[in-house]
């Protein structure tokens, strides 16, 4: 584990950090390197959501529950499938040794590494613009960066505050698999780990509020996904008002209305996942006016700073995207306008996302939807995977390339994937609107035969031309 400090009252700082997950490292690094003397507050385990209780773990499980699923079954007729027995507590055991292992190779070991950088294990709290308090001891630090994260949010719905009822982290920590499962929700985390223990041997309902999955994209994603997921034989639910929950035996019982009737269904396990709340409570940040916005979150400038001056929040915790990749970005960029003080903005420009479900969802830029809203005319390639010569050899055709090309112009302005493994393909789309890359050149640059990668070749020269006509190579 990391160095930690014995408190001594008084000390002082350039630069205090409350958290120690990705933007709280991003900014601790960014300070050492200029120099700077740095003292990082942290209370629980080091390394925050990601590799504890988010992206590491879920996506380990997800990829164990994938293999199993493909064990079962098989897209050539020449090949019989079969399953296998699961084996979930071991699962978790692996699982567990892989965050382990992460968490102390790439947070407590890199920490140990900043020499300038001292860590005090403990809750932080804000006693002024440059003081901060660990229990009884007092610091001083002539800024302060505020890094604390979120955590699984629970609205107000009777029974879903029953400490039995899942979160996202007790799911990833589960002792066994539960025979019949509930998931509340129909964003990121509820798809993947909804499909995950559907794989895995659970019968999972899916109960969504919004008229569709991934209610902020395209109907034609959603659709198709929706539609993937029920012929693995999951029971997805759109348009369902959850008004209760209640223990059941042993289980649950799920109440909601659909359609202006009333159904339940009945579950050994219920994992809520709508959506994350931030983690501002007693960091005495009401007492010095440091303004938050709707739902929690802190809110900051372009600069990263808070209504207090010197006081800058970075990640999860201003709710801007909730991405490790996005947090690192604004922790670095965060220390360095603390401590340069330079006013650098923080510039989204052509950031990825990636929903790992199988198929996955991969976006970046405008989608149909926000084109419309931004009263901005486009032009829409839609490139079907069975024009893509490497899902036809693999025999797996599920999903497709959607590129939007602003009317009149040689510039993509946004780019949806529906594909397994689409979360590699999205780069290029970000690259080419990050850099202005014409979709001209990308359709006539060299994109290797039978990789999925041609099919963002396919769907540039699909704005203008019929691929179907194509020979091999797109020529």
């Amino acid at each position: 584990m990391p160095r930690v400090a014995r408190p001594r009252p008084g000390d002082s700082f350039d630069l205090a950090i409350l958290g120690g997950g990705s933007a709280a490292f991003a900014a601790a690094r960014r300070a050492s390197d200029l120099d700077a003397r740095v003292l990082m507050i942290n209370e629980g385990p080091i390394g925050g959501t990601c590799v504890n209780v988010g992206c590491v773990p879920s996506k380990t499980l997800i990829r164990a529950a994938e293999n199993h699923h493909l064990h079962g079954l098989s897209r050539f007729r020449g090949l019989e499938g079969g399953g296998g027995r699961v084996d979930f507590p071991e699962l978790i055991r692996e699982k567990d040794e892989l965050v382990a292992g992460l968490r102390q190779a790439r947070y407590a070991d890199v920490l140990e590494g900043l020499a300038n950088v001292i860590h005090v294990e403990g809750r932080g709290r804000l006693r002024g613009p440059d003081e901060i308090a660990v229990g009884d001891a007092v610091f001083r630090a002539g800024r302060i960066l505020i890094a604390t994260g979120t955590r699984p949010a629970v609205p107000d719905i009777p029974g879903l505050s029953d400490p039995g009822i899942w979160d996202s982290t007790k799911a990833l920590a589960a002792s066994s698999l539960p025979d019949r499962l509930v998931v509340l929700g129909g964003r990121y985390v509820a798809l993947e780990l909804g499909q995950m223990f559907a794989r895995l041997g659970s019968r999972v309902t899916l109960v969504q509020r919004s008229d569709q999955l991934l209610p902020d994209e395209d109907p034609d994603i959603a659709e198709m996904l929706a539609d993937t997921l029920r012929a693995e034989g999951m029971d997805v639910r759109t348009g369902a008002q959850l008004t209760a929950v209640s223990r059941q035996g042993a289980g649950f019982r799920v109440r909601m209305r659909c359609g202006g009737a009333t159904e339940q269904v009945d579950a050994d396990a219920v994992l809520a996942a709508l959506g994350r709340a931030a983690n501002t409570e007693d960091l005495g940040l009401e007492d010095l006016g440091v303004e938050l916005a709707a739902p929690g979150d802190i809110a900051v400038q372009e600069d990263l700073q808070t209504s207090v001056a010197g006081i800058y929040a970075a990640g999860d915790v201003i709710g801007a995207h909730a991405f490790v990749y996005a947090a690192a970005y604004e922790g670095g960029l965060a220390a360095e306008n603390a401590l340069t003080g330079a006013q650098t903005a923080r510039d989204y420009t052509a950031i990825p996302w990636v929903v790992f479900t199988d198929p996955q969802v991969a976006g970046v830029g405008l989608n149909e939807k926000e084109a419309a809203a931004a009263g901005l005319e486009v032009d829409v390639s839609v490139l079907p995977l069975d024009q893509v010569p490497r899902a036809l050899a693999a025999r797996d055709t599920r999903g497709f390339v959607k590129l939007l090309r602003a009317r009149g112009e040689d510039r993509l302005v946004g780019a949806r994937i529906l594909a397994p493994e689409g979360s590699e393909q999205i780069m290029e789309a970000s690259l080419m609107i990050r850099f202005g890359l014409p979709i001209s050149e990308v359709s006539r640059h060299f994109h290797p035969y039978l990789t999925q990668g041609e099919a963002m070749k396919l769907a540039a020269l699909g704005f203008d031309r019929d691929v179907g006509s194509l020979s091999c190579c797109a020529n």
